[in-house]
């Protein structure tokens, strides 16, 4: 069975109350819910990880190839910021899967340079909690073309 690391950036443990008009008011554990059902449809193995703090992510992206088969991550802020989180993905040898809640190519200016893009398999933004169960389906097709 595939393993697939599913990350939360910064701030995303406030979905819900926070600019509720740009990410709605699903809050983080109904997104862990729908993703965990999709999982068990597409017989994926899914963990979850959140972390408001670069050093840790980076480590948890570091460490994933030896446990997982592909990461789907939301960076949140950093996308546009860390360059640690771009080299931890370049790093690692499994697919990487960049999703955003938003459409951050249609945000403000700076939201609008991802630093995770270029070096992830493929970017899904802009369809709320859709973006990770797409996400999830991408990660798993690259999974299974590559065994």
């Amino acid at each position: 069975m595939a393993k697939i690391l599913v990350i939360h950036g910064p701030n995303l443990n406030l979905l819900g109350k926070r600019e509720i008009d740009i990410y709605g008011t699903v809050d983080l554990q109904t997104i862990n819910t729908e993703i965990s059902k999709k999982a068990g449809f597409l017989k994926v193995a899914v963990e979850f990880y959140q972390s408001n703090y670069e050093g840790d992510i980076v480590e948890k992206i570091g460490m994933a190839d030896k446990k997982f088969d592909a990461i789907v991550i939301n960076p949140a802020a950093y996308t546009h910021t860390s360059i640690a989180i771009r080299d931890a993905i370049s790093a690692v040898n499994i697919p990487v899967i960049e999703i955003h809640l938003s459409n951050i190519y249609g945000r403000e200016d700076f939201r609008q340079k991802s630093l995770i893009s270029p070096v992830s398999k493929g970017t899904i933004c802009g369809f709320g909690i859709n973006s990770y169960l797409l996400g999830l389906e991408a990660a798993l097709s690259i999974i299974k073309k590559d065994k």
